[in-house]
């Protein structure tokens, strides 16, 4: 860890100062300190002001931000960043006509990824998903919520959860691990999906718990993968386990999954394009976060976007997530996913950042180290190359991110 100073700071959006997620009014309130520096001292923030304010630094990096925009870290709430292969083939499908669905009922979409990762070795699998954590952090990403998932097998959901944990351990991103074994029912077992679920249950769970290897357990309760009552049983085990959960909720049409998720107290409900007022309120009065995907809507040609203006009216605490994953979202860009979360949804870029920011960082349970620029929190920045934060979901399709640091050490910077 280094001891940075960094000069010149057009605007620095500090996000302080409150202590609760966002919602309502507050979504929009950045603290930006205008012509600002800040000092980090071992990998923590020591000192937030303005530059004629700044104090002498000896035996300090330097950084001169030549009057730019910095931000803290981008923190990814929702993501599935170990797989292997790409499924550009079914893309020109989706393009050609066929859905989702009839996609998958080929055998295609998650099982086809699931065939091509359980072939994989873990050792190559980590080369690959390396490859994924570096695109994500080249856009500002400095956290991750990481969910395993193309297993779909004890052996293979454990692979893919030790490929999670070795990447922790090689400090480029923060990730924070969900196990995701309740994706989709693996070949093997589609004429008997109970016995899956039984797996799930007596054996999958237990295993990731006892292991410590997930904070979360997520899973798709849509009408065509899990029903609520199957997600119900699985959920109600892995929290008995220990695991705070996490649901894919009412993403390709209304189906409960919110519902469900208030239920059960969930930490979050994610996608929720299909939610219905009833269901928002649900998740008010359980204090259950939602987590939005635009990125998927846009990928696979959809037009039903989350209804994020009457989240906010209702006083929801809104999180945006890229969804990066081979299939419906390969999106390593959150500032993407901002631009999408304005054009599509009609949220503000202050919204935006702070959906993508602190409240991503409330949803993952980490907000007193990541998310707010302020004194004694992690120094996980980000600066981007333009002079007014708007500016970052303006230029939509275009990274503008010109230096990463995290912990206080540089992870990428633009040559």
């Amino acid at each position: 860890m280094e001891n940075l100073v960094i000069t010149n700071i057009g605007q620095l959006i500090t996000l302080a100062s409150l202590p609760l997620p966002r919602s309502g009014d507050d979504l929009s309130e950045l603290s930006i300190i205008e012509n600002a520096a800040l000092v980090c001292r071992s990998g923590i923030i020591d000192w937030v002001g303005k530059l004629d304010d700044l104090p002498s630094m000896d035996n300090y990096k330097a950084i001169d931000a030549k009057n730019s925009v910095v931000t803290p870290g981008l923190v990814d709430a929702h993501t599935h960043p170990v797989f292997a292969g790409t499924r550009e083939q079914e893309y020109e499908l989706k393009i050609l006509g066929k859905t989702y669905q009839e996609i998958a009922a080929l055998g295609g979409g998650i099982r086809s990824t699931v065939r091509r990762t359980r072939a994989t070795s873990e050792e190559d699998l980590l080369k690959e998903s390396r490859n994924h954590i570096d695109l994500l952090a080249s856009h500002g990403t400095t956290t991750i919520e990481a969910k395993s998932g193309y297993g779909l097998s004890l052996v293979d959901e454990i692979k893919s959860l030790q490929v999670i944990k070795k990447l922790n351990q090689e400090n480029k991103l923060e990730l924070i691990p969900t196990f995701l074994g309740a994706h989709e029912i693996p070949d093997e077992y589609r004429n008997s999906r109970d016995e899956y679920i039984n797996l799930l249950i007596e054996e999958m769970i237990p295993a990731v718990a006892k292991e410590n290897l997930a904070k979360y357990c997520d899973i798709f309760c849509e009408s065509h993968v899990f029903s609520i009552d199957e997600s119900r049983r699985i959920l109600t085990t892995a929290k008995n386990y220990g695991l705070n959960l996490r649901l894919h909720a009412d993403q390709l049409k209304l189906s409960g999954g919110a519902r469900l998720a208030a239920e059960l107290k969930a930490t979050t409900a994610d996608h929720l394009e299909h939610i219905d007022m009833e269901g928002i309120m649900a998740l008010k009065e359980a204090n259950v976060m939602p987590v939005l995907l635009p990125g998927s809507v846009f990928h696979l040609g959809l037009k039903q976007y989350p209804p994020a203006r009457t989240m906010i009216q209702a006083g929801l605490p809104i999180v945006l997530a890229t969804d990066f994953n081979p299939g419906s979202s390969p999106t390593p860009s959150l500032p993407m996913v901002m631009s999408l979360a304005c054009t599509q949804m009609r949220m503000t870029p202050a919204e935006a950042l702070t959906a993508c920011t602190i409240n991503a960082a409330y949803s993952l349970g980490l907000s007193e180290k990541i998310g707010s620029i302020e004194i004694g929190k992690q120094a996980d920045l980000v600066i981007f190359n333009c002079p007014d934060y708007r500016q970052i979901p303006y230029f939509f399709g275009t990274n503008l991110v010109n230096t990463v640091i995290k912990q206080g050490m540089i992870t990428f910077q633009k040559s």
